[in-house]
Protein backbone atom coordinates (compact mmCIF):
# COMPACT_ATOMS: atom_id res chain seq x y z
CA UNK A 1 0.00 0.00 0.00
CA UNK A 2 2.93 2.26 0.67
CA UNK A 3 4.45 1.60 -2.30
CA UNK A 4 1.13 3.11 -4.25
CA UNK A 5 1.24 6.44 -2.46
CA UNK A 6 5.07 6.88 -2.58
CA UNK A 7 4.81 7.68 -6.43
CA UNK A 8 2.16 10.75 -4.99
CA UNK A 9 4.33 11.44 -2.31
CA UNK A 10 7.48 12.40 -4.29
CA UNK A 11 5.30 14.43 -6.92
CA UNK A 12 3.62 16.31 -4.02
CA UNK A 13 7.71 16.81 -2.68
CA UNK A 14 8.82 17.77 -6.16
CA UNK A 15 6.08 20.33 -6.58
CA UNK A 16 6.95 22.06 -2.68
CA UNK A 17 10.45 22.20 -3.59
CA UNK A 18 10.44 23.08 -7.10
CA UNK A 19 7.24 25.21 -7.79
CA UNK A 20 6.41 26.71 -4.23
CA UNK A 21 10.07 27.23 -3.98
CA UNK A 22 9.43 25.36 -0.62
CA UNK A 23 6.50 26.85 0.57
CA UNK A 24 4.07 24.38 2.20
CA UNK A 25 1.21 24.36 0.26
CA UNK A 26 -2.38 25.62 1.32
CA UNK A 27 -5.62 26.89 0.19
CA UNK A 28 -4.87 29.85 1.81
CA UNK A 29 -1.37 30.12 0.13
CA UNK A 30 -3.25 29.10 -3.48
CA UNK A 31 -5.65 32.08 -2.55
CA UNK A 32 -2.98 34.24 -1.94
CA UNK A 33 -0.88 33.22 -5.07
CA UNK A 34 -4.29 34.02 -7.25
CA UNK A 35 -4.19 37.62 -6.35
CA UNK A 36 -1.07 38.11 -7.31
CA UNK A 37 -1.97 36.37 -10.34
CA UNK A 38 -4.54 38.41 -10.68
CA UNK A 39 -2.44 41.48 -10.59
CA UNK A 40 0.06 40.12 -13.14
CA UNK A 41 -3.16 39.18 -15.77
CA UNK A 42 -4.48 43.15 -15.50
CA UNK A 43 -1.64 43.24 -18.28
CA UNK A 44 -4.31 42.17 -21.13
CA UNK A 45 -5.37 46.13 -20.84
CA UNK A 46 -1.74 47.80 -20.50
CA UNK A 47 -1.30 47.85 -24.47
CA UNK A 48 -5.57 49.19 -24.38
CA UNK A 49 -4.59 51.81 -22.32
CA UNK A 50 -1.86 53.27 -23.80
CA UNK A 51 -3.77 53.44 -27.30
CA UNK A 52 -6.63 54.57 -26.02
CA UNK A 53 -4.78 57.82 -24.16
CA UNK A 54 -2.96 57.67 -27.47
CA UNK A 55 -5.05 57.85 -30.02
CA UNK A 56 -8.93 58.03 -28.77
CA UNK A 57 -8.09 60.97 -26.05
CA UNK A 58 -4.87 62.58 -28.19
CA UNK A 59 -2.84 63.46 -25.13
CA UNK A 60 0.42 64.24 -25.57
CA UNK A 61 3.77 62.31 -24.11
CA UNK A 62 4.30 64.83 -21.34
CA UNK A 63 0.79 64.71 -20.66
CA UNK A 64 0.84 60.84 -20.46
CA UNK A 65 3.39 60.79 -18.18
CA UNK A 66 2.15 62.99 -15.92
CA UNK A 67 -1.15 61.26 -15.59
CA UNK A 68 0.83 57.94 -15.09
CA UNK A 69 2.05 60.14 -11.77
CA UNK A 70 -1.35 60.87 -10.75
CA UNK A 71 -3.06 57.53 -11.23
CA UNK A 72 0.05 56.62 -9.28
CA UNK A 73 -1.44 58.19 -5.71
CA UNK A 74 -3.17 55.30 -4.08
CA UNK A 75 0.48 53.13 -3.87
CA UNK A 76 1.82 56.15 -1.88
CA UNK A 77 -0.83 55.97 0.18
CA UNK A 78 -0.84 52.59 1.16
CA UNK A 79 -0.14 53.11 4.64
CA UNK A 80 -3.89 54.60 4.64
CA UNK A 81 -5.52 50.93 3.36
CA UNK A 82 -2.82 49.37 6.14
CA UNK A 83 -4.48 51.54 8.76
CA UNK A 84 -7.94 51.21 7.92
CA UNK A 85 -7.24 46.93 7.48
CA UNK A 86 -5.94 46.65 10.75
CA UNK A 87 -7.95 49.03 12.44
CA UNK A 88 -11.20 48.75 11.45
CA UNK A 89 -12.84 45.22 10.89
CA UNK A 90 -15.65 44.54 9.01
CA UNK A 91 -18.32 42.00 9.88
CA UNK A 92 -15.24 41.26 12.53
CA UNK A 93 -12.73 40.56 9.57
CA UNK A 94 -9.79 42.54 8.88
CA UNK A 95 -8.77 40.56 5.32
CA UNK A 96 -11.58 39.04 3.67
CA UNK A 97 -14.14 42.01 3.21
CA UNK A 98 -11.25 44.29 1.98
CA UNK A 99 -10.03 41.92 -0.78
CA UNK A 100 -14.02 41.23 -1.66
CA UNK A 101 -14.32 44.77 -1.87
CA UNK A 102 -11.20 45.57 -3.79
CA UNK A 103 -12.36 42.66 -6.62
CA UNK A 104 -15.56 44.55 -6.67
CA UNK A 105 -14.23 47.85 -7.57
CA UNK A 106 -11.69 46.73 -10.05
CA UNK A 107 -14.34 45.21 -12.21
CA UNK A 108 -16.61 48.11 -11.73
CA UNK A 109 -14.00 50.75 -12.60
CA UNK A 110 -13.06 48.80 -15.82
CA UNK A 111 -16.56 48.73 -16.77
CA UNK A 112 -16.30 52.42 -16.37
CA UNK A 113 -13.46 52.86 -18.93
CA UNK A 114 -15.23 51.15 -21.52
CA UNK A 115 -18.16 52.39 -21.36
CA UNK A 116 -18.19 56.04 -20.32
CA UNK A 117 -14.86 57.61 -20.12
CA UNK A 118 -14.35 60.24 -23.16
CA UNK A 119 -11.69 62.82 -21.82
CA UNK A 120 -8.31 62.98 -20.25
CA UNK A 121 -9.87 64.14 -16.66
CA UNK A 122 -12.66 60.86 -16.34
CA UNK A 123 -10.12 58.95 -17.44
CA UNK A 124 -7.38 59.93 -14.62
CA UNK A 125 -10.34 60.01 -12.18
CA UNK A 126 -10.90 56.02 -13.39
CA UNK A 127 -7.24 54.60 -13.86
CA UNK A 128 -6.83 55.87 -9.72
CA UNK A 129 -9.89 53.56 -9.06
CA UNK A 130 -8.44 50.83 -10.74
CA UNK A 131 -5.36 51.55 -8.80
CA UNK A 132 -7.12 51.65 -5.69
CA UNK A 133 -8.70 48.52 -6.53
CA UNK A 134 -5.54 46.77 -6.71
CA UNK A 135 -3.28 48.78 -3.76
CA UNK A 136 -5.90 47.79 -1.13
CA UNK A 137 -5.87 43.59 -2.52
CA UNK A 138 -1.85 44.60 -2.49
CA UNK A 139 -2.16 45.66 1.16
CA UNK A 140 -3.83 42.58 1.99
CA UNK A 141 -1.79 39.95 0.43
CA UNK A 142 1.25 41.79 2.09
CA UNK A 143 0.37 41.63 5.72
CA UNK A 144 -1.02 38.10 5.24
CA UNK A 145 2.48 36.61 3.59
CA UNK A 146 4.50 38.59 6.30
CA UNK A 147 2.61 36.73 8.71
CA UNK A 148 3.11 33.54 7.14
CA UNK A 149 6.92 34.28 6.60
CA UNK A 150 7.84 35.22 10.02
CA UNK A 151 9.17 32.52 11.44
CA UNK A 152 11.28 31.86 7.99
CA UNK A 153 15.14 32.40 7.77
CA UNK A 154 16.33 34.90 5.05
CA UNK A 155 16.72 32.55 2.35
CA UNK A 156 13.31 31.37 2.89
CA UNK A 157 11.91 34.70 2.62
CA UNK A 158 13.61 35.52 0.01
CA UNK A 159 11.59 31.88 -1.88
CA UNK A 160 8.15 33.15 -0.54
CA UNK A 161 8.93 36.80 -2.43
CA UNK A 162 10.36 35.09 -5.63
CA UNK A 163 6.94 32.61 -5.47
CA UNK A 164 4.74 35.39 -5.15
CA UNK A 165 6.80 37.76 -7.78
CA UNK A 166 7.05 35.20 -9.64
CA UNK A 167 2.85 34.79 -9.69
CA UNK A 168 2.73 37.86 -10.84
CA UNK A 169 5.09 37.55 -13.62
CA UNK A 170 2.91 34.37 -14.88
CA UNK A 171 -0.06 35.86 -15.05
CA UNK A 172 1.82 38.84 -17.02
CA UNK A 173 2.82 36.08 -19.18
CA UNK A 174 -0.27 34.42 -20.27
CA UNK A 175 -2.28 37.77 -21.29
CA UNK A 176 1.60 39.13 -22.59
CA UNK A 177 0.78 38.57 -26.44
CA UNK A 178 -3.16 38.33 -26.06
CA UNK A 179 -2.67 42.08 -25.11
CA UNK A 180 -1.43 42.98 -28.66
CA UNK A 181 -3.83 40.10 -30.13
CA UNK A 182 -6.62 41.48 -28.94
CA UNK A 183 -5.98 44.79 -30.22
CA UNK A 184 -6.01 43.77 -33.50
CA UNK A 185 -9.16 42.19 -33.50
CA UNK A 186 -11.33 44.65 -30.91
CA UNK A 187 -11.41 47.89 -29.56
CA UNK A 188 -10.07 49.24 -26.74
CA UNK A 189 -13.32 48.84 -25.15
CA UNK A 190 -14.08 45.98 -25.79
CA UNK A 191 -10.52 45.10 -24.09
CA UNK A 192 -11.52 46.79 -21.21
CA UNK A 193 -14.68 44.50 -20.57
CA UNK A 194 -12.82 41.55 -20.93
CA UNK A 195 -10.70 42.85 -18.34
CA UNK A 196 -13.46 43.76 -15.75
CA UNK A 197 -13.55 39.52 -15.62
CA UNK A 198 -10.64 39.27 -13.73
CA UNK A 199 -10.69 41.07 -10.55
CA UNK A 200 -13.78 38.94 -9.45
CA UNK A 201 -11.08 36.23 -8.85
CA UNK A 202 -9.94 38.42 -6.37
CA UNK A 203 -13.59 38.07 -4.23
CA UNK A 204 -13.48 34.15 -4.37
CA UNK A 205 -9.64 33.80 -3.40
CA UNK A 206 -11.23 35.95 -0.19
CA UNK A 207 -13.06 33.12 0.92
CA UNK A 208 -10.01 30.71 1.15
CA UNK A 209 -8.40 33.47 3.94
CA UNK A 210 -7.68 31.39 7.29
CA UNK A 211 -8.30 34.44 9.67
CA UNK A 212 -10.20 34.28 12.81
CA UNK A 213 -12.83 36.75 13.33
CA UNK A 214 -11.65 39.84 15.87
CA UNK A 215 -13.05 39.38 19.25
CA UNK A 216 -15.27 41.60 21.34
CA UNK A 217 -12.58 42.68 22.99
CA UNK A 218 -10.76 43.75 20.10
CA UNK A 219 -13.83 45.35 19.02
CA UNK A 220 -13.98 47.73 21.72
CA UNK A 221 -10.52 48.41 22.06
CA UNK A 222 -10.66 50.33 18.34
CA UNK A 223 -13.40 51.85 19.18
CA UNK A 224 -11.59 53.94 21.61
CA UNK A 225 -8.81 54.12 18.95
CA UNK A 226 -6.39 52.84 21.52
CA UNK A 227 -5.11 50.40 19.11
CA UNK A 228 -4.62 52.88 16.15
CA UNK A 229 -2.66 54.90 18.19
CA UNK A 230 -0.22 52.13 19.34
CA UNK A 231 0.16 51.01 15.69
CA UNK A 232 1.70 54.89 14.97
CA UNK A 233 3.24 55.03 17.68
CA UNK A 234 4.91 51.51 16.69
CA UNK A 235 5.51 53.01 12.97
CA UNK A 236 6.99 55.92 14.56
CA UNK A 237 10.06 54.20 16.44
CA UNK A 238 10.71 52.03 13.86
CA UNK A 239 10.62 54.54 10.70
CA UNK A 240 12.79 56.84 12.83
CA UNK A 241 15.69 53.78 13.19
CA UNK A 242 18.96 54.48 11.29
CA UNK A 243 19.21 50.60 10.13
CA UNK A 244 15.19 51.33 8.56
CA UNK A 245 16.24 55.10 7.73
CA UNK A 246 18.88 55.66 5.81
CA UNK A 247 18.47 52.14 3.53
CA UNK A 248 14.97 53.72 2.95
CA UNK A 249 16.35 56.84 1.35
CA UNK A 250 18.79 55.29 -0.53
CA UNK A 251 15.79 53.41 -2.44
CA UNK A 252 13.53 56.56 -2.59
CA UNK A 253 15.99 58.64 -4.16
CA UNK A 254 17.44 55.90 -6.66
CA UNK A 255 13.56 55.15 -7.79
CA UNK A 256 12.91 58.97 -8.29
CA UNK A 257 15.17 59.44 -10.86
CA UNK A 258 13.51 60.73 -13.90
CA UNK A 259 12.04 58.22 -17.16
CA UNK A 260 11.71 58.14 -20.67
CA UNK A 261 9.07 55.75 -20.60
CA UNK A 262 6.06 57.72 -22.21
CA UNK A 263 8.39 59.19 -24.67
CA UNK A 264 9.70 56.18 -25.67
CA UNK A 265 6.24 54.54 -26.17
CA UNK A 266 5.24 57.10 -28.72
CA UNK A 267 9.07 56.90 -30.34
CA UNK A 268 7.68 53.10 -31.19
CA UNK A 269 4.30 53.41 -32.39
CA UNK A 270 4.51 56.57 -34.13
CA UNK A 271 8.18 56.97 -35.69
CA UNK A 272 9.04 52.91 -35.36
CA UNK A 273 5.46 52.19 -36.68
CA UNK A 274 5.05 49.21 -34.29
CA UNK A 275 2.11 48.11 -34.62
CA UNK A 276 -0.14 46.29 -31.16
CA UNK A 277 0.50 42.87 -31.76
CA UNK A 278 4.12 43.19 -31.90
CA UNK A 279 4.13 44.80 -28.98
CA UNK A 280 2.02 42.16 -27.30
CA UNK A 281 5.19 39.87 -28.67
CA UNK A 282 7.43 42.22 -26.62
CA UNK A 283 5.45 41.70 -23.51
CA UNK A 284 5.67 38.29 -24.27
CA UNK A 285 9.41 38.36 -24.05
CA UNK A 286 9.65 41.20 -21.44
CA UNK A 287 7.13 38.70 -18.91
CA UNK A 288 9.26 35.22 -19.45
CA UNK A 289 12.41 37.62 -19.20
CA UNK A 290 10.25 38.40 -15.31
CA UNK A 291 10.17 35.14 -14.91
CA UNK A 292 13.92 34.54 -15.85
CA UNK A 293 15.07 37.27 -13.26
CA UNK A 294 13.49 35.47 -11.00
CA UNK A 295 14.82 32.62 -11.42
CA UNK A 296 18.26 33.76 -11.10
CA UNK A 297 17.62 35.84 -8.44
CA UNK A 298 16.43 32.59 -6.25
CA UNK A 299 19.15 30.41 -7.59
CA UNK A 300 21.90 32.91 -7.17
CA UNK A 301 21.55 36.20 -5.91
CA UNK A 302 19.35 35.43 -2.78
CA UNK A 303 22.30 35.26 -0.36
CA UNK A 304 24.30 38.62 -1.54
CA UNK A 305 24.45 41.04 0.72
CA UNK A 306 21.91 44.19 -0.15
CA UNK A 307 24.88 46.64 -0.49
CA UNK A 308 26.60 44.73 -2.93
CA UNK A 309 23.76 43.73 -5.43
CA UNK A 310 21.62 47.41 -5.03
CA UNK A 311 25.22 48.65 -5.23
CA UNK A 312 25.94 47.13 -8.74
CA UNK A 313 22.22 46.57 -9.94
CA UNK A 314 22.82 51.07 -9.76
CA UNK A 315 25.60 50.95 -12.24
CA UNK A 316 24.13 48.23 -14.65
CA UNK A 317 20.86 49.38 -14.85
CA UNK A 318 22.59 52.73 -16.04
CA UNK A 319 24.82 50.78 -18.63
CA UNK A 320 21.79 48.97 -19.88
CA UNK A 321 19.59 51.74 -20.46
CA UNK A 322 22.05 53.56 -22.68
CA UNK A 323 21.45 50.84 -24.77
CA UNK A 324 18.16 52.98 -25.86
CA UNK A 325 20.63 55.01 -27.44
CA UNK A 326 20.93 52.58 -30.42
CA UNK A 327 17.60 52.48 -31.62
CA UNK A 328 16.45 56.10 -30.78
CA UNK A 329 19.87 57.11 -33.20
CA UNK A 330 18.91 54.43 -35.39
CA UNK A 331 22.37 53.32 -35.29
CA UNK A 332 21.47 49.68 -34.84
CA UNK A 333 20.00 49.99 -38.41
CA UNK A 334 23.98 50.47 -39.21
CA UNK A 335 24.52 47.27 -37.79
CA UNK A 336 22.05 45.67 -39.80
CA UNK A 337 19.98 45.08 -36.96
CA UNK A 338 16.04 45.40 -37.15
CA UNK A 339 14.47 47.91 -35.03
CA UNK A 340 12.01 44.45 -34.44
CA UNK A 341 14.34 42.24 -33.18
CA UNK A 342 16.65 44.89 -31.57
CA UNK A 343 13.95 45.84 -29.51
CA UNK A 344 12.88 42.18 -28.72
CA UNK A 345 16.50 41.24 -27.65
CA UNK A 346 17.31 44.82 -25.82
CA UNK A 347 13.97 44.05 -23.76
CA UNK A 348 14.82 41.07 -22.50
CA UNK A 349 18.08 41.87 -21.43
CA UNK A 350 16.63 45.05 -19.33
CA UNK A 351 13.62 42.69 -17.90
CA UNK A 352 16.29 40.17 -16.41
CA UNK A 353 18.24 42.64 -14.83
CA UNK A 354 15.70 45.20 -13.85
CA UNK A 355 13.60 41.94 -12.20
CA UNK A 356 16.93 40.88 -10.38
CA UNK A 357 17.76 45.07 -9.32
CA UNK A 358 13.98 45.24 -7.52
CA UNK A 359 13.54 42.16 -6.35
CA UNK A 360 15.75 42.86 -3.39
CA UNK A 361 14.38 45.98 -2.83
CA UNK A 362 11.28 44.17 -1.72
CA UNK A 363 12.87 41.77 0.58
CA UNK A 364 15.01 44.24 1.99
CA UNK A 365 11.62 46.54 2.87
CA UNK A 366 10.37 43.34 4.39
CA UNK A 367 13.15 42.46 6.81
CA UNK A 368 13.53 46.28 7.65
CA UNK A 369 9.87 45.58 9.53
CA UNK A 370 8.67 44.66 12.76
CA UNK A 371 5.98 42.76 14.48
CA UNK A 372 2.35 44.12 15.16
CA UNK A 373 1.84 46.40 12.29
CA UNK A 374 2.22 44.14 9.17
CA UNK A 375 -0.18 46.12 6.75
CA UNK A 376 0.80 48.95 8.00
CA UNK A 377 4.47 49.60 8.01
CA UNK A 378 5.25 47.67 4.90
CA UNK A 379 2.70 49.85 3.33
CA UNK A 380 4.16 52.82 4.00
CA UNK A 381 7.64 51.45 3.28
CA UNK A 382 6.11 50.25 0.03
CA UNK A 383 4.33 53.83 -0.47
CA UNK A 384 7.83 55.24 -0.17
CA UNK A 385 8.93 53.47 -3.30
CA UNK A 386 5.52 54.15 -4.50
CA UNK A 387 6.20 58.19 -4.37
CA UNK A 388 9.35 57.80 -6.00
CA UNK A 389 7.73 56.23 -8.70
CA UNK A 390 5.16 59.34 -8.78
CA UNK A 391 8.12 61.64 -8.85
CA UNK A 392 9.77 59.69 -11.02
CA UNK A 393 7.05 60.29 -14.08
CA UNK A 394 6.13 63.63 -12.81
CA UNK A 395 9.67 64.55 -13.53
CA UNK A 396 10.24 62.74 -16.84
CA UNK A 397 7.17 64.18 -18.08
CA UNK A 398 8.53 67.90 -17.07
CA UNK A 399 12.10 67.00 -19.02
CA UNK A 400 10.50 65.57 -21.86
CA UNK A 401 8.16 68.89 -22.48
CA UNK A 402 11.37 70.80 -21.41
CA UNK A 403 13.23 68.98 -24.47
CA UNK A 404 10.12 69.94 -26.72
CA UNK A 405 9.65 65.65 -27.41
CA UNK A 406 6.07 65.40 -28.63
CA UNK A 407 4.01 62.34 -30.41
CA UNK A 408 5.75 63.52 -33.21
CA UNK A 409 9.17 65.45 -32.71
CA UNK A 410 11.80 63.00 -31.66
CA UNK A 411 14.91 65.10 -32.20
CA UNK A 412 16.02 65.24 -28.54
CA UNK A 413 14.69 62.02 -27.56
CA UNK A 414 18.69 61.08 -27.19
CA UNK A 415 19.35 63.55 -24.64
CA UNK A 416 16.16 62.58 -23.07
CA UNK A 417 17.38 59.11 -22.72
CA UNK A 418 21.23 59.95 -21.56
CA UNK A 419 19.75 62.18 -18.89
CA UNK A 420 17.59 59.68 -17.58
CA UNK A 421 19.97 56.97 -16.87
CA UNK A 422 22.82 59.13 -15.79
CA UNK A 423 20.78 60.10 -13.35
CA UNK A 424 20.31 57.06 -12.05
CA UNK A 425 23.84 57.15 -10.30
CA UNK A 426 23.55 60.15 -8.46
CA UNK A 427 22.83 58.02 -5.34
CA UNK A 428 25.75 55.85 -5.55
CA UNK A 429 28.24 57.43 -3.40
CA UNK A 430 25.19 56.61 -0.71
CA UNK A 431 25.54 53.14 -1.10
CA UNK A 432 26.95 52.61 2.22
CA UNK A 433 23.72 53.43 3.44
CA UNK A 434 22.63 50.02 2.82
CA UNK A 435 22.91 46.91 4.97
CA UNK A 436 26.25 44.43 4.18
CA UNK A 437 24.47 41.44 6.34
CA UNK A 438 21.02 40.93 7.61
CA UNK A 439 19.06 43.99 8.22
CA UNK A 440 16.64 42.29 11.06
CA UNK A 441 19.82 41.05 12.87
CA UNK A 442 20.84 45.71 13.10
CA UNK A 443 17.20 46.48 13.06
CA UNK A 444 16.83 43.97 16.68
CA UNK A 445 19.94 45.01 18.37
CA UNK A 446 18.48 48.71 17.58
CA UNK A 447 15.45 47.81 19.11
CA UNK A 448 16.90 46.58 22.20
CA UNK A 449 18.65 49.73 22.74
CA UNK A 450 16.11 51.71 22.46
CA UNK A 451 13.45 49.39 25.00
CA UNK A 452 11.42 49.15 21.89
CA UNK A 453 9.80 45.84 22.17
CA UNK A 454 8.86 44.96 18.85
CA UNK A 455 9.69 41.56 17.13
CA UNK A 456 11.36 41.65 14.20
CA UNK A 457 9.36 39.87 10.92
CA UNK A 458 9.80 38.47 7.44
CA UNK A 459 8.70 40.00 4.59
CA UNK A 460 6.52 40.32 1.43
CA UNK A 461 6.14 41.82 -1.66
CA UNK A 462 4.66 44.44 -3.24
CA UNK A 463 2.98 42.56 -4.96
CA UNK A 464 2.29 43.35 -8.77
CA UNK A 465 4.39 46.45 -10.44
CA UNK A 466 2.56 48.95 -8.97
CA UNK A 467 1.86 50.64 -12.40
CA UNK A 468 1.78 47.66 -14.15
CA UNK A 469 -2.06 47.30 -14.86
CA UNK A 470 -2.52 50.92 -15.79
CA UNK A 471 0.58 52.61 -17.26
CA UNK A 472 1.49 52.92 -21.27
CA UNK A 473 3.52 49.96 -22.40
CA UNK A 474 7.43 50.67 -22.67
CA UNK A 475 9.29 49.42 -25.36
CA UNK A 476 12.35 48.58 -24.04
CA UNK A 477 10.61 48.04 -20.51
CA UNK A 478 13.11 49.65 -19.11
CA UNK A 479 12.09 47.85 -15.21
CA UNK A 480 14.45 49.37 -13.08
CA UNK A 481 12.41 52.21 -13.79
CA UNK A 482 9.24 50.69 -13.32
CA UNK A 483 8.58 52.16 -9.64
CA UNK A 484 6.63 49.54 -8.07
Amino acid sequence: MSETFYPLKQIKKTVKETVLFGNKPSPELFAILSVYFVQGILGLARLAVSFFLKDDLGLTPAQMGALVGIAAVPWVIKPLFGFISDGLPLFRYRRRPYLVISGLLGSLSWILLATVVTNAWLATVTLLLTSVSVAISDVIVDSLVVERARKESLSQAGSLQSLTWGMAAFGGLITAYLSGWLLEHFSNQMVFQITAIFPFIVCVAAWFIAEKPVSKDELLNQQDQSLIKQQIKQVWHAIKQKSILLPTAFVFLWQATPNADSAFFYFTTNELGFEPEFLGRVRLVTSVASLLGVFVYQKFLKNVSFRNILGWSVVISAALGMTMLLLVTHTNRLLGIDDHWFSLGDSLILTVAGQIAFLPILVLSARLCPKGIEATLFALLMSIVNLAGLLSHELGALITHGLGVTETNFDNLWLLVIITNLSTLLPLPLVKWLPNNDPQVQVKNEQENSSYLGEAYEHHNLGAIPDDAIIPEVLPEFVTNNKK
